[in-house]
């Protein structure tokens, strides 16, 4: 099990596939931890591109400060573990807090990236996600991890997800405590809401960005990721079907498809983003449509946009 040094510090990370192929670099939400990314690892081996994964500050087997963890720490532990890729093409991708990572490692070191992929991301602290990011700290404080789960689960997953799971969620749950611990969760909260906007240097990304978006995403609705499209260049909002905060969890197969993908067009100088919104398959492999015209892609129903 390799590690990253930082300061004191160690992170976790691993590195599957060919050495000298396109890398893609995976970053984890706030309670999640590297193994949750398997399923992508497979998918994106198999279509020949290397695959890095680490545990943030916090997470997993990475160090656990003790006190406040900053954000900074963890773009400079993103920055060394892209380090260890060498000078070929680089795609980055991650969902939530990571996603505000990634964001943040792409605004100041933009050039090292070939792609990005901010997932069911933010970069503004709107009043919502201010007071839901007080509410789960408090109720991690209050109640524990297991608590936070629960609050986490419904807001995160669909019914057709959770369903199958009711009878075991205990264990489920459990290997969350296992891999995070209730302290070093805290600290990441901490940094979370340690926040500053981002929006003023959105407009520095300059490489191509697929933002993905889920349409019932209760957490980080579609106004956030409009942010992102309006104000980074060269960018396109996908929006995932029936698809819920977490849909990298619900929706593996299709959400690896459209990074291959993504990263296959760059490569070959097929993408063209023009800051366009597209409807994403249900299925691996499926066709993106373009959203239709006319009608508003910030409602929940079709609803026409006011003519100016």
């Amino acid at each position: 099990m390799p590690f990253l040094r930082h300061g004191s510090y160690r992170i976790r990370y691993e590195l599957d596939g060919p050495a000298n192929a396109p890398a893609y670099v995976l970053v984890n939400g706030l309670t999640q931890y590297a193994e949750l990314w398997a399923a992508y690892r497979d998918a994106l081996v198999a279509r020949r591109f290397r695959v890095a994964t680490f545990d943030l500050l916090g997470q997993g087997t990475s160090d656990k400060p003790a006190l406040f963890i900053s954000q900074n720490d963890q773009v400079a532990a993103l920055a060394l573990l892209i380090g260890e890729l060498g000078d070929g093409p680089v795609f980055l991708s991650g969902i939530s807090f990571g996603g505000l990572i990634a964001l943040r490692y792409a605004i100041t070191h933009g050039k090292r990236l070939s792609g990005l992929v901010p997932m069911s991301c933010f970069a503004e602290l709107s009043p919502q996600l201010l007071l839901l990011g007080n509410a789960m700290r408090t109720g991690l404080i209050l109640g524990g991890t297991s608590y936070l789960q629960d609050l986490l689960l419904p807001m995160n997953l669909s019914d057709q997800w959770l369903k199958p799971l009711l009878d075991k969620l205990d264990s489920v749950k459990r290997q969350g405590w296992l891999v995070n611990d209730v302290y070093a969760l805290q600290n990441l909260m901490e940094s979370f809401l340690d926040f500053e906007p981002l929006t003023p240097q959105l407009a520095s990304i300059a490489v191509p960005t697929m933002i993905l978006n889920g349409e019932f995403d209760f957490l980080t609705p579609r106004a956030l990721h409009e942010t992102l499209r309006v104000h980074i260049p060269n960018s396109s909002l996908v929006i995932i079907p029936r698809a819920y905060h977490a849909f990298t969890l619900e929706k593996p197969a299709l959400t690896a498809d459209l990074l291959a993908r993504f990263a296959e067009d760059v490569l070959a100088g097929r993408w063209h983003g023009n800051k366009a919104v597209w409807i994403a398959p249900e299925e691996a492999g499926g066709v993106l449509e373009p959203f239709p015209p006319g009608y508003d892609h910030l409602r929940a129903i079709p609803t026409p946009r006011p003519t100016s």
